[in-house]
């Protein structure tokens, strides 16, 4: 057995684990984790103090992060074309092992035919590392990479990612935060020495 098809192996059995730990009640639930709407209020609030710390350089910021998450996003889809690793929810293999939610009309959510790596763990991770940078604040990291976890575990749990699919995207998402991080203080830096340009730490509760 190769090296590559024993990874493949252990990844496909943690899958069908992880898959296999569903209720009714948590379908929509993860649903809903896994979808964008529901996350609205969090992205407002961290606009917010983005805001409060950069005050009137916060377009910088701005484009900094809408730039991390296209790099982020497509890297990902780069990654999908090339490897062309099929979905759980696409394997004609495990079609009748694993969990497939309903989305709200009542069709089964496979998603599209390429899982590897998952674009939600990237842009997630893309934005917990930038933020966590930007902040410093230790409870802030927690909570936000906590919060990257649990979307990128609602894609295993809806049938359309394998754990290594999620953890490719948290590696594409984490370079891909730090980079976008570190230039946009290169050029706050370089070119706005004056202002407000340096990141600052949220105040104590």
């Amino acid at each position: 057995m190769s090296l590559l098809h024993w990874i493949n192996q252990i990844d496909q059995e943690l899958f069908l684990f992880l898959n296999g730990q569903h209720f009714p009640f948590m379908d929509q639930v993860m649903w809903q984790i896994s979808g964008k709407f529901l996350w609205i209020p969090m992205y407002l609030v961290i606009i917010y103090f983005l805001v409060r710390e950069r005050r009137s350089r916060v377009w910088i910021i701005l484009i900094a992060i809408a730039l991390m998450i296209l790099l982020s996003d497509q890297l990902s889809v780069l990654v999908k074309d090339a490897v062309q690793r099929l979905r759980p929810s696409h394997n004609p293999l495990l079609l009748n092992l694993i969990h497939i939610v309903k989305e709200p009309g009542g069709n089964e959510y496979r998603a599209g035919t390429y899982g590897f790596v998952s674009s939600h763990a990237a842009n997630t991770f893309a934005l917990a590392t930038f933020v966590s940078l930007f902040f410093a604040r230790k409870w802030l990291t927690i909570a936000i990479f906590i919060w990257a976890a649990i979307v990128s575990y609602s894609r295993i749990y809806l049938g359309v990612h394998y754990p290594l699919d999620v953890v490719g995207g948290a590696m594409i998402g984490t370079f891909a935060g730090a980079i976008i991080f570190y230039l946009e203080r290169f050029v706050q830096q370089k070119y706005f020495k004056d202002s407000d340009a340096s990141p600052q730490p949220l105040e104590k509760p």
